[in-house]
């Protein structure tokens, strides 16, 4: 978000953080399901959100901007969140379902 809002307005830096969060929680969790699938694609999904929960509650919230006025906006918190959670849940069921059935 820093790098996004010295290059652009901050309406465009949301908007390009709810595309590229759920873009790179796909990346990741492709990873994580391909070779480890230790965890259901749900339990994961919730993981890699609560993670990325408390990161933006402790580091980004109370840490650099000092405040939860970012809890406030939808598309710059709520929104990303629930992709992330969809995203992470969609590519497990995927990977897992893929790698399964070729067993």
């Amino acid at each position: 978000m820093g790098v996004g809002m010295a290059l652009t307005t901050l309406h465009h830096a949301l908007i390009i953080r709810a595309i590229a969060a759920p873009a790179i929680f796909a990346a990741v969790p492709f990873v994580y399901f391909r070779y480890f699938r230790l965890w259901s694609p749900l339990r994961t999904a919730g993981a890699f959100l609560v993670v990325v929960i408390a990161m933006d509650l402790f580091v980004v919230a109370l840490l650099i901007e000092r405040s939860f006025k970012m809890f406030a906006s939808v598309l710059g918190t709520w929104l990303p969140f629930v992709l992330i959670f969809v995203s992470t849940w969609w590519t497990g069921s995927v990977v897992r379902h893929t790698f399964d059935t070729r067993l």
